[in-house]
């Protein structure tokens, strides 16, 4: 039987070591910069500000999927963003498993914490190949020196960051299988709604059963069964990496979804 993955390859488990990046010097460089639309999806910029974060040092990487970006434990330097790809933040049991406590997609800086907690309680992980911005702490620091603006932007990311980890908590802890799919889905409809990443009808997720299985606190059986029941019920359509949504009412309700916790603006809000 074909698993039920909405993408064709799965891959392994643990991620590989960080080798084979490219570095490459220069800054992102359009106007529509992932960082710029993921502030601006939950705090409203000045043209100056724009300016500002367009200005900022950011050293770009490619990396390949499977990768670690940041390990627990680390005292970085730097921050970074997530230009585009999606990621995992995790946590590692004694014994070797993985904990997803939430994906990352265009725009977000997963490890901003790193900016005042010297030393890292996460590991942030690639799941697709991304294209990584690293911002030094100094440019950070200067940044929201001169712009205090967007360092309030930027406690109030954090603060989005630490809800979402709630809701997956809730999620993980007390909701089933059935529903806990339908609320991730559901989130992340939202949430790359929000920067431009997916239409009224749904959006690319290129993410395997295994990293489902990570995130949901299931096995991969257990996630191959919700995934053809949600197709069942007629919740989700699913094409390769494309994930379509025929009753975004039903889904919400399987999901017991509610986007408040996301704390969008109002017209970036999927109500």
């Amino acid at each position: 039987m074909a698993k039920a993955t909405l993408r064709v390859m799965d891959h392994a488990n643990a991620p590989a070591s960080r080798t084979g990046n490219i570095m490459l010097p220069a800054p992102f460089p359009t106007d529509h910069h992932p960082l710029i639309r993921k502030l601006e999806s939950i705090f409203s910029l000045t043209d100056d500000e724009r300016q500002a974060l367009l200005d900022l040092p950011m050293q770009v990487a490619v990396i390949k999927q499977d990768q670690d970006i940041v390990r627990e434990g680390d005292r970085p330097s730097r921050s970074f963003a997530i230009l585009s790809g999606f990621t995992c933040t995790y946590k590692m049991t004694g014994d070797g498993k993985r904990q997803i406590v939430t994906f990352g997609v265009a725009g977000d800086i997963p490890d901003l914490q790193s900016l005042h907690l010297k030393v890292l309680d996460i590991s942030v992980a690639t799941l697709t190949p991304c294209s990584i911005g690293f911002i030094t702490h100094e440019a950070l620091w200067d940044l929201c020196t001169r712009h205090p603006r967007i360092a309030a932007a930027f406690w109030r990311e954090t603060l989005v960051e630490g809800a979402i980890f709630r809701e997956w908590v809730l999620n993980v802890g007390r909701r089933e299988a059935y529903n806990r799919m339908a609320h991730v889905l559901c989130e992340m409809q939202v949430r790359l709604r929000a920067v431009g990443l997916a239409d009224d009808h749904g959006y690319e997720l290129p993410i395997t059963q295994t990293e489902f299985a990570d995130a949901l606190g299931i096995s991969n059986v257990h996630v191959n069964r919700v995934l053809q029941q949600l197709r069942a019920d007629g919740l989700i359509e699913t094409k390769g990496s494309r994930l379509n949504i025929p009753d975004w009412e039903q889904l919400k309700t399987a999901g017991d979804f509610d986007p408040t916790y996301l704390h969008l603006k109002q017209d970036e809000a999927v109500s």
